[in-house]
């Protein structure tokens, strides 16, 4: 497909993100045949979208239309850093300049000379931009600042990871083999890879799932290395291990992957629960995929008059909603489409459900807290307020906040690259006080 075609798309992407819409629901909208390339550039763009703002303005200060303006930003994220260019300049531009004769003819005239001027002026306007903290580390302000209170030491880090490639990591069923096995698997198929975990497997390139050995038939899943921790803190081990037909309660279970890896290790009574009967369809897929059952049902984890029958579960699992400030490598749209006021909206919906769920639990049971999030409001904060006004509520041994930062744990990096080995989580166990 020609660029210039590529560059329309993602203009298209980028102004509907822009307009407030998910980078996904965007390349939803996209044709088939254009989507795998459009969401490259678009996840690139979204990646330098502050440094692309910043040196738009210094190149029109006045804004062009919504769709010019997307093209604009497109091009100059691609294009910037020449190292990291996924074209040649000339290319690039020549190609946007392309594009825009499709879309906008009226226009071509101003998008050929804004960007033959950045091509020209190229260092003076990237030196000039650095001053801009949005454009040197592509958040936002308030993002900066948040991160900047709650890691002084980590915030440049942070921001440097969050512009990273995310490794692609695999989940190998549990009742089906091991890592090391399914390394073996993959290595007959042409693919490399490490075990970095007692369930994981981490590939030296990213693949398409069709790829992957036995992936159709649930022998592996696509799942984040931090992500894998939820199920064995909550199953738990030895003496303190759930036993067999334990009730449990996953309360926000879509898309699923801790629902399925919950079910992998031990044989339980799952109720997989979540707000959007849509999201709650793809759990049953998963579900179906790898072989194993749970109890689905539609309601809100703040509602339990709506979906519980009065029988205390021994465990419960709530990956609450959140910011998913932790994985914005994976959405780089995500720092985008935030605002700060999401943040405390979005710590008091994690407290309601809390709340609600709380009494659900048997006297000695555990309920594992966990976020997608770096941010301590949605962590640590949360986890502190709790357990102040819940006395019978006790913290055992949880990895607290764990940050997508290449010296966290041994498996720091994946192979040739300085991404982190996994997404930003944040992990609290509780326990409740036996009557």
């Amino acid at each position: 497909m020609p660029l210039s075609r590529l560059l329309a798309h993602t203009a298209d992407a980028v102004r509907a993100v822009r307009a407030g819409q998910s980078l996904t629901d965007a390349l939803a909208a996209c044709p088939a045949e254009a989507r795998a390339g459009t969401q490259a550039l678009s996840f690139q763009v979204m990646r330098s979208l502050g440094r692309a703002r910043a040196l738009r303005q210094q190149l029109a200060r006045r804004d062009p239309p919504p769709w010019v303006d997307a093209l604009l930003l497109s091009a100059l994220a691609l294009v910037w850093d020449a190292q990291a260019a996924p074209y040649a300049e000339h290319t690039l531009v020549d190609q946007a300049v392309e594009a825009a004769k499709q879309r906008e003819r009226a226009h071509v005239a101003f998008v050929n000379a804004v960007l033959r001027r950045f091509l020209r002026e190229r260092e003076a306007l990237v030196q000039r931009t650095d001053a801009d903290p949005v454009a040197r580390w592509n958040h936002p302000s308030w993002w900066l600042r948040r991160l900047w209170r709650d890691w002084p030491q980590h915030w440049q880090a942070l921001c440097e990871a969050a512009g990273e490639h995310p490794p692609m990591t695999l989940r190998v069923h549990a009742r089906r083999g091991t890592p090391e096995a399914y390394l073996e698997r993959l290595r007959a198929a042409g693919l490399a890879g490490r075990a970095v975990g007692p369930y994981a497997v981490q590939l030296d390139e990213p693949v398409p799932v069709q790829r992957l050995p036995g992936f159709e038939a649930g022998d592996v899943s696509v799942q984040d290395l931090a992500a894998q921790w939820a199920a064995p803190l909550l199953v738990g081990a030895g003496d303190d291990a759930l036993p067999a037909g334990a009730r449990v309660l996953d309360a926000c279970a879509a898309p699923g992957g801790k629902t399925a890896h919950l079910l992998e290790l031990a044989d339980l009574d799952v109720l997989a629960l979540d707000s959007d009967p849509a999201r709650l369809a793809r759990v049953g897929q998963t579900l179906g995929r790898i072989g194993l059952h749970a109890e689905l049902k539609a309601a809100d984890a703040r509602q339990p008059d709506a979906f519980w029958d009065g029988r205390p579960f021994d465990a419960i699992l709530l990956d609450a909603p959140c910011s998913a400030s932790g994985v914005v490598r994976r959405h780089p749209d995500v720092r985008w489409l935030r605002r700060d006021s999401d943040i405390e909206q979005l710590a008091a919906v994690q407290r309601d459900i809390l709340h609600a769920l709380w009494p659900l639990l048997r006297p000695g049971g555990r309920l594992l807290y966990c976020t997608c999030s770096v941010f301590r409001a949605e962590g640590q904060q949360q986890i502190d307020a709790f357990l102040q006004r819940t006395p019978e509520a006790r913290l055992l041994p949880s990895p607290g906040h764990a940050l997508p930062l290449p010296d966290n744990g041994a498996a720091a990096t994946a192979p040739g690259q300085g991404t982190a080995a996994h997404d930003g989580f944040y992990y609290a166990l509780l326990r409740k006080r036996p009557d």
